[in-house]
């Protein structure tokens, strides 16, 4: 880890540590490239009545904007704790180049973040989820998927 590494981390820290006193959770995302911070998120999720606006996720969107692209290849995330499983798809989703986290999952599930429940359901085939969870094919369906594989202007994702 480098030095700016660590100061991109000590800012998500102070990001979160911020966002607690604004009514915030205690997390904080930092997106650099090139030593240089492109966006920066905080956990939004009660203040914006929103379960997908967890710090790293509103990061992601602010950075995709500032670069007007779905691609953050190339970027670093820098978070104040470990991804939670739906942050971990977007980073995988949005390409960046590199994950570094200050606390763990273990820490945040000892305040009451515990994300071991989503793991386990992954690791569980369909049937067996607590969710239940309908495959119910449709012509329709299978009509967009071959539009999209036919269209020779997609720009794929």
């Amino acid at each position: 880890m480098s030095d700016d590494d660590d100061r991109f981390l000590r800012r998500a820290v102070a990001l979160a540590a911020r966002d607690i006193d604004a009514g915030g959770g205690p997390f904080g995302a930092v997106i650099t490239r090139g030593g240089d911070i492109i966006a920066e998120g905080t956990n939004r999720v009660t203040v914006a009545h929103d379960p997908t606006a967890h710090a790293e996720i509103v990061a992601i969107r602010a950075a995709c904007r500032a670069l007007d692209d779905f691609s953050l290849a190339g970027c670093v995330i820098h978070s104040s704790c470990e991804p939670c499983p739906m942050c971990l798809g977007a980073i995988y989703w949005a390409r960046l180049s590199r994950v570094h986290h200050a606390a763990t999952r273990a820490d945040a599930a000892a305040i009451g973040f515990d994300d071991q429940h989503i793991y386990d359901e992954f690791a569980r085939p369909p049937a067996a989820r607590r969710l239940p969870i309908f495959h119910r094919p449709l012509p329709e369906a299978d009509a967009l998927f071959k539009a999209w594989a036919a269209k020779p202007d997609k720009v794929p994702y």
